[in-house]
């Protein structure tokens, strides 16, 4: 997680870059909270709240508060949620934005306040012998705590490329792969799908005053490498998809931590020779939009070069090619691009 909080990370190009959350995923934790019966909507808290993607769904509450420990994140969660007019972020609004770690909240949560909890795309960087903990004495009776990630990309149309998908964010090959410049054990615990995140009781023992875990997997029958769900657990269809350009989906890849520490070191990669693969053709689709470099957010995303995110972005178009040799791969297509979601709920009773 440390890689978010260094001072080059564009939290901007971040945001903007990554895929957003499905109004349905927030229908069923807000149906799940319902249900206890004595569900309050006073208070919701977004831990780990990153750019603040999640954050603007927790309107039905009264006062949102967003966590983070990367002043640059909150920063762009503020101008985020902004935008959808929620009105300023400060001390006394509606939604505030405090520094701040999942692991101790004293100084930021009171006792019994928090009504809703999610965590969003965090939940595998955290300590749970602290953080259980923290859920129980900050959740009112009747609260919910919500946990979820989404695990790494998958192509539906062409399942033949997910092996190449694995193999680029789980490998050893530093020559075709980023995986073992991930944070460890914290990208694991996401690409299980949170199985390894412990219930609540085998923390608190005795003193737990939260309910039996719920645990959901939104992945269809494309259950993500390597997992097995437990038993009694059946995939859910898909939730999170998204229509991307392949230029867009390059930049998804650039905002990965582990190609940030990559480069840090192997520097040399930046300088490899150019990928011609497509390359004719990604310079007429340059020439069309009459700019050498695409502006995201105020980010240039060059789809030239020949580094490692390059030569998988070409590798991926190249292996849809050899499974529909029609299929549009220019630079400016489109392709349908699923996440993995697996999400645990409790709650305080």
């Amino acid at each position: 997680m440390s890689a978010f909080s260094r001072t080059g990370f564009n939290a901007s190009a971040y945001s903007a870059s990554r895929p957003n959350y499905p109004s349905k995923l927030f229908e069923c934790i807000f149906n799940y909270h319902e249900r206890s019966g004595s569900a309050r909507w006073e208070r919701a808290v977004d831990l780990g709240c990153g750019t603040g993607q999640a954050t603007p769904h927790l309107h039905p509450f009264r006062q949102v508060i967003g966590i983070d420990p990367s002043e640059g994140m909150l920063q762009s969660a503020r101008t985020y949620v902004a935008s959808f007019n929620t009105g300023p972020c400060g001390k006394e609004e509606r939604f505030k934005f405090l520094k701040g770690s999942a692991e101790d909240l004293h100084s930021t949560v009171e006792d019994g306040s928090v009504d809703l909890l999610i965590a969003a795309q965090s939940a595998h960087w955290f300590n749970w012998s602290k953080v259980w903990p923290e859920t129980q004495r900050i959740l009112r009776r009747g609260g919910t705590a919500a946990y979820w990630v989404y695990a790494e990309f998958r192509l539906p149309a062409y399942p033949s490329l997910t092996p190449l998908i694995t193999s680029y964010h789980q490998g050893s090959d530093s020559r075709s792969s980023v995986g073992m410049y991930f944070q460890r054990p914290g990208r694991t615990i996401l690409e299980r799908m949170l199985i390894d995140v412990p219930d609540p009781a085998a923390v608190l023992g005795e003193k737990s005053e939260l309910g039996d875990v719920q645990r959901m997997y939104f992945c269809g029958t494309d259950i993500p490498p390597p997992i097995t769900l437990p038993p009694g657990h059946n995939p859910q269809p898909s939730l999170m998809r998204k229509q991307m350009s392949w230029r867009d989906l390059l930049g998804y890849f650039r905002t990965a931590s582990a190609l940030h520490t990559y480069h840090e070191k192997h520097p040399e990669d930046l300088d490899s020779e150019e990928d011609a693969r497509f390359l004719a053709d990604d310079i007429k689709a340059d020439s069309k939009r009459q700019v050498s470099r695409v502006k995201a957010d105020g980010e240039d995303i060059s789809i030239r070069g020949g580094d490692i995110a390059i030569r998988f972005w070409k590798d991926l178009r190249h292996g849809v090619l050899e499974s529909n040799p029609s299929a549009p791969v220019g630079a400016d297509d489109k392709v349908q691009v699923d996440w993995p979601l697996a999400l645990i709920l409790t709650t305080r009773i």
